[in-house]
């Protein structure tokens, strides 16, 4: 009976397009990162970009600014001096989109300080890509200056990549990837119960040598593995995107576990209603307040999640085992359920 609702959850058009929406996200995760990050924190793209530049500096070419600029790959320099004739041609190059981004770097004042400009095009999405691009060759110039001065302070030489990438991809992709396939395993409950119901063919499953129980439970079976299957997938797609996620096996067992919670409660529903079009309506209502409750939870399964996966030692297979409890107590509402819906039927 599994093998027969693993057949026809390929046949569900809507599920498997669901899926593929992950396996899209899962195996071009490097590449979304990126771009969703331009939304979560703009200052991150400098970091997770190989942007080329052209940049017209006017103006003092013995500047610490003009040599770090220089020396930055990524960025084509391209010098004007301080006369008339040559801002002009700066200004007509950057309105000619010859260059995109101006550096004005007068002399330095009695006291050292360099008043800079910088023009930026008009575009937000272009202005910060530039600007992000200019970030670690303008604080290394500042450097210069203030050794120069007498100052000891770095913006430089620290290692590693930034805190948002790190807190994105386990706060936010993680997540995300790790407890969709339960909402698709609720779905796919719903949809199976209702179909036997509204067409009339669970009495054709009733007549064969099986309770219905074992019947509905297959359903629920086929649903879980259907969400673990993803879960592994997505797992190995993000260990190919260079994402490593910790405790791979209580983050699997954590997902499994709110899967099950998921489905044993949407064949609640499909069982009380028998429709699909209230019972999905009823269950996006369900999971909206079951979402808010879990954070009642002390680790709510986001945070647990995202701590299993950066490798917390203060959590680890107790605190997922914890989730047992509702799992246990939704599926004996489910069972409960199923035994009035046999007394009713006969």
């Amino acid at each position: 009976m599994v093998k027969k609702e693993l057949k026809s959850i390929r046949k569900e058009k809507t599920i498997m397009f669901a899926i593929m929406i992950q396996f899209v996200i899962a195996s071009c995760s490097s590449i979304m990162l990126v771009g969703v990050m331009a939304f979560y924190d703009p200052s991150s793209i400098g970091e997770n970009t190989n942007a080329h530049i052209n940049v017209g500096v006017v103006g003092d070419m013995s500047s610490p600014v003009f040599a770090s600029l220089g020396v930055q790959k990524s960025i084509r320099v391209i010098p004007f001096s301080n006369d008339a004739a040559d801002q002009e041609a700066a200004q007509m190059a950057f309105q000619d989109h010859k260059v995109d981004a101006i550096v004005s770097i007068p002399p330095a004042g009695n006291t050292g300080t360099v008043d800079m400009k910088l023009f930026l095009p008009k575009s937000d999405a272009e202005s910060t890509i530039i600007l992000m691009t200019l970030d670690e060759p303008l604080k290394k110039a500042e450097n210069i200056m203030r050794h120069n001065n007498g100052v000891q302070l770095k913006y430089d030489g620290l290692q590693g990549k930034p805190s948002t990438d790190y807190e994105f991809l386990y706060s936010v992709i993680i997540p995300l990837l790790m407890f969709f396939p339960a909402l698709i395993a609720g779905s796919i409950v719903i949809d199976t119960f209702s179909e036997e119901m509204e067409g009339k063919t669970l009495d054709t499953l009733w007549s064969a040598p099986v309770s219905l129980n074992h019947i509905f439970s297959s359903k629920i079976f086929a649903a879980i593995l259907t969400a673990l299957l993803q879960c592994i997938i997505w797992a190995t797609l993000l260990r190919f995107n260079s994402f490593s996620i910790h405790s791979l096996g209580p983050v699997l067992l954590l997902s499994v576990i709110i899967a099950a919670v998921v489905s044993f409660g949407a064949g609640i529903i499909g069982l009380y209603f028998k429709d699909r079009e209230r019972s999905q309506f009823i269950y996006s209502l369900a999971l909206l307040g079951a979402a808010g409750i879990s954070y009642l939870f002390n680790p709510s399964p986001f945070s647990l999640m995202t701590r299993l996966a950066i490798g917390d030692y203060t959590v680890g297979l107790g605190q997922v085992i914890l989730y047992l409890i509702p799992l246990v107590a939704v599926a004996g509402m489910f069972f409960l359920a199923s035994r009035k819906l046999v007394a009713a039927e006969r």
